[in-house]
């Protein structure tokens, strides 16, 4: 209730002067007139290709806007207290909407809607928002004179105070591998356009942009700093400010608000206001599993060195990974675009390419007749048809629909019963077997067997008996599964040249807690 009396109080000035006729600019010289009329239009409150009134009313009218949005005395007038506004540090992102879209949410309350508050500008528009709730990030680099160790903490605990309040999850991709954020500190011009240039300390300090571009960029000569007992610009507050952009939210005038234009100081309150809270929600919904979302206090981070991010009291509940991930598979195989398939029981799971994994789905509902425990498929490259192998019987799909009308008898091809895996290799551009300690190469068509096969595992130099699974990745490599490990063949020379454990090593499996060791706190 007293956020509310709060946001009335905060927005009666808005109602007040919406009607009246703009003041005057103030006496001010030109040069400074023309400073920030550039800065109204650079930061969305002034269009200079739209001219519907007098250049001195409209320019009175955007320093009134801008004025309502920073909490100054609405006057119109370029004052004092306006001038040395617009010259803080901030970040780069135009407030463009902002305005008109508090003036919708302040009348609604008025009216007693306030259930149905329309809260449609205050978020991305259609297409500006993720259309999935486990999102990969990287920090591309650092400022020199901090840690790496340090930033990165930061970057974690900015992403984890976003997914304490909505059923978003993150988890840090590899070095070589894609990411749907990257985090980049630049110098000066980075390509961004001259309006979004660097000019090191103070001015505009970062600048992010909607999904589903999934950038932030970062002054790199900025005075930055993790600690009270330094002076500098807080990382971390910035860091949290423009995550909060790629994630589809704009910026609220909400006084406190971490999505603020001017970046919010660490303090005892809470780091997000009741404004950030619900703008991620609606986008993305409430926290899994819990109907009341955790509240970071600004204090935790006021000494950013001292704070543990593994500490267990801070640390939210984890919700389950897939259970493949913590068992294993029946079968797995990938298709052209290199969106995984993960078969257990009479469930699968799709995985994209960048490691997010939906819900089980059964068989059934794409497969029609297809049993479950199913023990080894692949997917043609040639033509996307799907081959499923299960005792002495195989099916072959395309699409939903089968190939083959019904099961066919594998067998008299010469094919083994119960294979442990199949494969599409790319090489041969054939179908491949494995049972035991041998491999089955098949005719195209996929119910017979080459000549001169079935061969010994040797051929594939390091490849365990009794794979469970394998894939073809675009790297050129073959990934060998058996139990909670793999094992990477290079195609080229057959030979195995890395192994490890596949839900902690490999992102793209759709192991995100995993792929954190445990530490999506």
């Amino acid at each position: 209730m007293r956020s509310r009396v709060g946001l009335l109080l905060h927005a009666l000035p808005l109602l007040l002067w919406g009607g009246l006729d703009a003041e005057p600019v103030g006496r001010v010289g030109r040069e400074l007139r023309q400073e920030a009329e550039a800065f109204l239009e650079k930061y969305g409150y002034l269009d200079a290709q739209v001219p519907k009134a007098p250049s001195s009313t409209r320019l009175s009218n955007a320093i009134r806007e801008f004025q309502w949005v920073s909490q100054l005395p609405v006057s119109g007038m370029l004052d004092h207290a306006t001038l040395r506004q617009m010259t803080r540090p901030r970040c780069g992102v135009a407030d463009t909407d902002s305005h008109a879209a508090w003036t919708e949410r302040i009348s609604t309350l008025f009216s007693g809607r306030g259930a149905k508050m329309s809260r449609k500008k205050r978020f991305a528009r259609q297409g500006n928002r993720w259309y999935k709730q486990h999102l990969s990030y990287r920090l591309v680099n650092w400022p020199e004179h901090l840690p790496e160790s340090a930033v990165r903490g930061a970057v974690r605990a900015a992403f984890q105070l976003w997914s304490n309040v909505s059923a978003l999850e993150f988890w840090e991709a590899p070095a070589t591998g894609p990411a749907d954020i990257r985090l980049t500190f630049f110098q000066g011009d980075h390509n961004d356009g001259l309006g979004n240039a660097f000019d090191g300390p103070g001015g505009a300090l970062a600048h992010a942009f909607l999904p589903r571009r999934g950038e932030a960029h970062f002054d790199r000569d900025e005075r930055w700093s993790l600690s009270r007992r330094r002076r500098g610009r807080n990382l971390f507050v910035v860091l949290a400010h423009e995550i909060g952009h790629t994630l589809g939210l704009t910026h609220s005038p909400a006084p406190r608000a971490l999505m603020a234009p001017y970046y919010k100081r660490l303090g005892r309150d809470a780091l997000l206001s009741w404004d950030d809270v619900l703008a991620v929600q609606r986008l993305y919904g409430k926290p899994l599993g819990r109907s009341v979302a955790t509240q970071l206090p600004g204090k935790v981070f006021t000494d950013f060195e001292a704070w543990d991010p593994h500490s267990s009291q801070r640390r939210r509940p984890e919700a389950p990974s897939p259970i493949y991930c913590h068992s294993s598979f029946d079968a797995i195989t990938v298709d052209g675009q290199q969106q995984l398939y993960v078969f257990k029981g009479s469930h699968f799971w799709e995985v994209a390419a960048d490691g997010n994994v939906s819900e089980p789905r059964p068989l059934r509902d794409r497969w029609a007749g297809l049993p479950p425990d199913i023990e080894a498929a692949a997917v043609s490259l040639e033509d996307g048809d799907f081959y499923f192998f299960k005792g002495s019987r195989c099916w072959r799909f395309r699409g939903p629909r089968p190939v083959w009308g019904s099961a066919q008898l594998c067998r008299a091809g010469g094919l083994p019963r119960h294979p442990d895996a199949a494969l599409f290799f790319p090489p041969l551009r054939r179908l491949v077997l494995f049972k035991g300690a041998r491999y089955y190469v098949l005719a195209p068509g996929g119910l017979q067997m080459e000549p001169y096969y079935p061969r010994g595992l040797q051929d594939w130099g390091g490849v365990p008996e009794e794979v469970s699974g394998a894939l073809p990745r675009p790297d050129g490599s073959i990934i060998f599964f058996r139990d909670d490990r793999y094992w990477s063949l290079d195609q080229a020379k057959l030979r195995v040249t890395t192994s490890g454990r596949w839900a902690t090593e490999l992102p793209w499996m759709g192991c995100w807690h995993a792929n954190s060791g445990g530490t999506l706190f």
